[in-house]
């Protein structure tokens, strides 16, 4: 093989059993055939029922290795962040390319910093206007709002979910920005086009969708008025700061007993840091793969909510740290389409030659960079 190829290896991810989610062969066939010499982790596609030969039929100079030696490779692709303990298993100079979300994570930053490390956060690989190009936030909408809708209707009180008599459900969405405008979409077709369909023609009232932004936080009256009648509180907020949350735990008292709270954003609960991170919406669990669905009395409530986090005010929470990972095969293919031209573009460039003086592909990926962001800030 060339020894001018760039090495590049593609390990499971081993956070959460219910994590299935690996790039497909034909992702990785476009990897081969830009010129990385591609390692994946032995037994990469068997959560989604693919062989190690299903991959070497399209790269078929595919070498499979084991966990370790997957993350000795100049460049490591992931697309959930490892872990820090994994991180600090990577050579000096090599790339970690993943989800890193630079801002919210500055413990992360620091470690990458201190282990000599190149990074590109593909969560922050955007676009001159500011979009992001590595993303899948319809899927983050409409799987988040489809769970949602299925607990609502177990809960929602007499005449029942499914009847013509009840009120229309009111959705309250906090925040417009890139994952709101998908919320509107799904909430009004209740995440799943088809029960939309069967209960229109039946008669029973639809959706309506009462948008709440940032600025309008600030007006507690306000907020109770829309609450009171609120079946789904959505938070899809992006927040200006982190340390602070959105709506104080005590606000969820003003939510109706049978509400579900719809966790889109899932920032962490980052105490150690000066200043802390919160989670937008206070004393509320984060979710994973393996668990989506938090009841009232669910005992992981008080496992995954820190201890000085008020949390008194509680609502059936469905929260997930992964939302598109609900149906691996859509997603990764989904995000293998949108990574092939900004691969493309670190073969031809580099990492260190990367900048803003490029094309359009070379820009947006110089601005995930570690690189960039430290600049930036």
């Amino acid at each position: 093989m060339d020894g001018t190829r760039l090495r590049i290896g593609l390990p499971k991810m081993h956070l959460e059993s219910g994590e299935r989610r690996v790039f497909l062969p034909e992702f990785v066939g476009n990897l081969q055939d830009m010129g990385f010499e591609v390692f994946l982790e032995t037994g990469y596609g068997e959560s989604i029922g693919l062989s190690d030969q299903d991959y070497r039929n399209a790269a078929n100079q595919t070498r499979f290795s084991e966990f370790d030696e997957i993350y000795q490779q100049d460049h490591v692709l992931v697309l959930r962040y490892p872990g820090n303990q994994v991180i600090e298993m990577m050579h000096p100079g090599a790339r970690i390319i993943s989800m890193l979300h630079f801002p919210t994570r500055p413990g992360r930053v620091t470690l990458l910093q201190s282990q000599e490390l190149g990074a590109i956060s593909l969560d922050t690989i955007k676009d001159d206007s500011g979009r992001r190009l590595v993303e899948n936030l319809a899927s983050v909408a409409w799987n988040g709002l489809k769970i949602s809708f299925e607990e609502l209707a177990e809960v929602y009180p007499e005449p029942g979910f499914a009847s013509e008599k009840r009120k229309p459900i009111q959705v309250c969405l906090l925040g417009a920005g890139a994952v709101g405008k998908h919320v509107i979409q799904a909430a009004v077709a209740y995440g799943d086009p088809q029960l939309r369909g069967k209960l229109f023609k039946a008669n029973v009232p639809g959706v309506k969708v009462i948008v709440i932004d940032y600025d309008l936080t600030g007006h507690p009256s306000d907020i109770q008025k829309t609450f009171s009648n609120t079946d789904i509180l959505v938070d899809a907020t992006q927040r200006p700061d982190a340390s602070q949350p959105v709506i104080p735990n005590e606000w969820l008292g003003w939510l109706p007993k049978h509400a579900v709270i719809t966790d889109l954003s899932v920032d962490p609960y980052t105490l150690d840091t000066d200043p802390p991170i919160v989670r937008g919406i206070e004393g509320i669990p984060q979710g994973s793969l393996d668990k989506y669905i938090f009841k009232t009395e669910d005992p992981e409530w008080d496992l995954t909510v820190p201890a000085t986090i008020p949390s008194n005010e509680r609502r059936t929470v469905v929260s997930c740290y992964s939302w598109p990972g609900i149906f691996p095969e859509a997603c990764m293919e989904h995000y293998g389409n949108q990574l092939t031209p900004l691969m493309k573009r670190l073969v031809s460039k580099g990492y260190d030659g990367l900048s803003l003086d490029g094309d359009f592909f070379e820009r947006a990926l110089y601005r995930g960079t570690l690189g960039y962001f430290l600049h930036s800030q």
